[in-house]
């Protein structure tokens, strides 16, 4: 396929048009032919319906894409005809579809095929697990100088946590450059291929703002270790994918999500996406709906052109803008308001990095006030107590001086709050964008890191609900699985990936945690009129679990699986 420019795609997508809203219909009317036959395209029946917003039912029917009626079985069966699919759910739980509220959609797809170190326990096993790949990517390929690429690793669990170095895998990738990332994205390891491919030695170049370059403290040679902004040195030279390989990632994609009880992503990626996402839409094979925070350099040279895509349908909208505070904890790159309880000695970034988009901040305030005037939301990364504070600082300003508006601004991942900023989410009506399964993951290695004290405002789930503040929930994938039920699991029981529990005070019911999966992520990007609830002319978005998520003990609630995907109205998985 031919490649599109980023104006040209904006124009086609505004052009697209809208999709007609079907009228809704009340619970009590039968919809069909000028005989009154009933006419649902798709019922549900003998289900235990956790509608989102009232009592439980045990049915639903569907017409032209949204929900005709919701009720008893009696009251349902009147909808069917003899075209009617009718799906037994025999007693299980059925929920409204579920929202990823934060992940990398087309990345998640790309790194279903590639080399993936996130369950690997030791040095041994990384570097087998490399030269594995490697042997694969030759094979495959015919070439040596094919890039491997993957990664995910954390070296947390292991017995020995040292930070990986190029040496461990020069020996079984000579002539191969590697590029593997951290779990959280904000840290990678690079062999000495790829390191001489991107110009970076001994020699130089300086750390970019941003980021940070690993290097030897006696030699200054690079440990093959990018953190954040300096990442992009090696990044940008791997060769891009073609428009048809990031097409076919999207689509493996949303297979993949469906199949969890996903129906809606909040994708939060840049503008390289943005031609397959359009082209799942145009071609009609779109499965997951999504909502696209489109991280850019520059929100203001796109401001106008991106508010066209407020005339899209709700299968796809970009709604605001993805910018970033800071960087992650693990990689002690996410900036706190005191140095890590960690920080060596001599550290050039004891508090962690801010980033360049933030630095100054008064740049993204400037940004931030830009999109808000125009109706645009901001979605913004930050994950150290400093970090969060100094974007909030932002999100007051620009409210006192654009008003409330009609924007709902976001704090992505709000990991570490300082304790007096929890109540200010509420107050600015800002939506706290959270991921719990990073609790699961953080908390192997979070006190050491920050200390016990510093650890009172940490995955402020609880305080956050009932300060009034909105709390939605995703899960950063690929950073981390996005196995929704793995992280209602973890927002619920404060259990870690060692076995412990951690900030228990911050745990929740496991009916707070479906709703942060479900009815609130709607009202975070503004489809709450659409989808979110299972009610009568709402889109028919639903999910048929394998277990009664909202009975069962908390220890299996990670074993909850979707049996019945269906996203407006189309059974898009299916498992009975």
């Amino acid at each position: 396929m031919k490649r599109t420019g980023w104006s040209a795609i904006l124009a086609v997508i505004v052009c697209a048009g809208c999709a007609s809203r079907t009228a809704r219909v009340d619970d009590g009317q039968r919809a069909g032919d000028g005989g009154g036959t009933p006419r649902a395209e798709l019922v549900v029946v003998n289900g235990a319906v956790w509608t989102g917003a009232g009592a439980d039912v045990q049915g639903v029917a569907i017409v032209d894409r949204r929900i005709a009626a919701v009720g008893s079985n009696a009251g349902i069966q009147r909808w069917i005809g003899d075209r009617t699919e009718v799906i037994d759910a025999g007693g299980r739980r059925v929920i409204p579809g579920i929202t990823d509220s934060h992940m990398h959609i087309v990345s998640g797809g790309e790194h279903l095929g590639r080399l993936n170190l996130r369950e690997v326990t030791s040095k041994e096993e990384f570097v087998g697990r490399v030269a594995e790949a490697v042997r694969e990517t030759r094979v495959s390929t015919g070439s040596d100088s094919t890039w491997l690429t993957g990664g995910r690793w954390s070296v947390e669990s292991w017995t020995e946590p040292a930070s990986p170095r190029k040496e461990w895998i020069d020996a079984v990738s000579e002539g191969t450059p590697v590029f593997l990332s951290r779990m959280d994205g904000h840290q990678g390891l690079a062999n000495s291929e790829a390191l001489r491919l991107a110009g970076i030695d001994a020699s130089g170049p300086v750390d970019p703002a941003g980021g940070v370059i690993g290097r030897d403290a006696e030699s200054g040679e690079p440990t093959g270790i990018l953190k954040d902004a300096a990442m992009g040195l090696v990044s940008g030279r791997i060769p891009a994918p073609s428009e048809d390989e990031l097409y076919a990632a999207l689509l493996r994609a949303m297979k993949h999500v469906n199949a969890l009880g996903i129906t809606s992503v909040h994708d939060m990626s840049g503008r390289g996406d943005l031609t397959a996402m359009f082209r799942a839409h145009r071609e009609g094979t779109m499965t997951t709906r999504i909502r696209k925070y489109l991280a850019v350099a520059d929100w203001a040279s796109v401001i106008e052109q991106v508010k066209n895509f407020e005339a899209q349908d709700a299968w796809f909208r970009v709604p605001g803008f993805k910018a970033y505070m800071d960087g992650s904890l693990g990689s002690r790159t996410a900036y706190m308001y005191r140095p890590y309880s960690d920080a060596e000695p001599d550290g050039d970034y004891p508090w962690g990095i801010l980033s360049d988009t933030a630095s100054p901040p008064k740049r993204l305030r400037w940004m931030i006030e830009r999109a808000d005037a125009a109706g645009l939301q901001s979605a913004v990364h930050a994950i150290g107590d400093e970090g969060n504070h100094i974007l909030l600082d932002a999100y007051a300003s620009v409210r006192r001086k654009n008003g409330a508006g009609v924007a709902r601004h976001r704090v992505e991942h709000a990991q570490h709050l300082l304790p007096e900023d929890i109540a200010r989410f509420a107050e600015l009506g800002v939506v706290a964008s959270m991921q719990p399964y990073h609790k699961a993951d953080d908390g192997r290695y979070a006190e050491k890191a920050l200390g016990e004290e510093r650890l009172r405002g940490s995955y402020a789930f609880r305080s956050l609900i009932e300060s009034g503040a909105l709390v939605v929930f995703g899960s950063d994938w690929p950073v981390v699985n996005c196995n929704p039920f793995k992280g209602m699991a973890a927002a619920v029981t404060g259990r870690t990936l060692d076995g412990k529990i951690w900030i228990p005070e911050e745990s929740i019911t496991i009916e707070q945690a479906l709703r942060a999966y479900t009815v609130h992520p709607p009202v975070a990007c503004g489809m709450e009129a659409e989808v979110g609830t299972l009610e009568v002319g709402k889109l028919a978005d639903m999910v048929i679990l394998s277990r009664d998520v909202l009975r069962v003990d908390s220890r299996e609630i990670d074993t909850t699986r979707a049996v019945v995907t269906i996203v407006g109205g189309r059974v898009v998985f299916d498992e009975r």
